[in-house]
């Protein structure tokens, strides 16, 4: 970290210690408000009731805050995209604090943000600097549990009851979804990501797969990732496009690299061959979505992207 953001955090924690040996409560006199206390993957920690200037460091948490309507002040950003995802709106206003991987601390304290949202899974070694900048909140992983998390962030910003209400609208209307589709159970739907240097299919426990299980359409065997710890993706080399296919397939690619991959393989003899691209069954689809959206409006975008391309009874 650079000199200059060495010393911003400092005087961050400094300014938080001088609080508490002062008050009791250093959140409730920083913030000027109620507080409320938030147990999450690092600990209790108290939170403002109603946060004001939120700071967020994965893309998970940019769905849940304008899903919301909980405006943001500033936003990390995957690798290779500048720019935050279309599907959520105007994002303007909200300030880039580097990418997720490594939070620009500087950009953070600058904010004066009243409650950063992040993961263990991703930033657990910045967490004693950002609590020094504001009340920190992580939750533990990413994609598998994107519906605890989904609550967790969503009482942290103080908008608890508002989460379950979208989450349960979510999930009733991606069971009345399946309901429409002709023997959904045996229509077997392929998930494929192309990386910069690697392409994947995913399972039954990433974000899309957990979507696509909502509704409760098939996977291809290959997908279904069971003799795998991890169920939320695999990788596919390029001899082995035939492993890609599905009566229905759903294609990602995001940023240059990714999208030049993908363009080789598409391009090509195999890619082809494949029964659901022979059928017309292949589509492209936003990765901000279904990869990097990992809330409850991306899930509800997914929803509409299943709707628009599976036949209905």
């Amino acid at each position: 970290m650079r000199r200059s953001a060495t010393l911003l955090v400092a005087a961050a924690l400094a300014a938080t210690t001088a609080l508490a040996a002062c008050s009791s409560d250093p959140v409730a006199e920083s913030a000027g408000g109620e507080t409320q206390q938030i147990t999450h993957a690092m600990g209790t920690t108290a939170v403002p009731a109603h946060p004001k200037r939120v700071v967020v460091l994965d893309t998970d948490k940019v769905d849940t805050a304008v899903s919301l309507g909980v405006p943001l002040v500033g936003a990390t950003q995957p690798p290779e995209v500048d720019t935050f995802p279309a599907y959520l709106g105007d994002l303007s206003s909200v300030k880039n604090v580097g990418e997720i991987s490594e939070p620009d601390l500087e950009a953070i304290a600058a904010l004066k943000p009243d409650l950063i949202l992040g993961s263990k899974f991703r930033q657990e070694k910045f967490y004693d600097e950002l609590s020094a900048i504001a009340p920190t909140v992580f939750t533990e992983r990413v994609g598998i549990t994107w519906k605890e998390n989904f609550l967790l962030d969503g009482k942290a910003l103080g908008q608890e009851q508002k989460a379950k209400d979208l989450l349960n609208t979510y999930e009733t209307r991606a069971k009345d979804l399946g309901k429409t589709i002709p023997d959904a159970a045996n229509v077997k739907v392929s998930i494929v990501r192309f990386m910069p240097s690697e392409i994947r299919v995913y399972g039954p426990e990433g974000f899309s797969g957990i979507v696509i299980g909502d509704v409760g359409l098939g996977r291809p065997e290959r997908q279904k990732l069971a003799n795998k710890d991890d169920k939320r993706f695999d990788k596919v080399s390029p001899e082995r496009i035939a492993d890609l296919d599905g009566d229905v397939i759903f294609v990602t690619a995001q940023g240059p690299t990714a999208e030049a991959q993908k363009k080789k393989v598409v391009d090509g003899n195999l890619w082809k061959e494949l029964s659901a691209v022979k059928a017309g069954q292949a589509y492209d689809v936003p990765a901000e979505v279904w990869m990097t959206g990992i809330g409850v409006t991306a899930a509800g975008q997914i929803l509409d992207d299943v709707e628009k391309n599976l036949p209905k009874a």
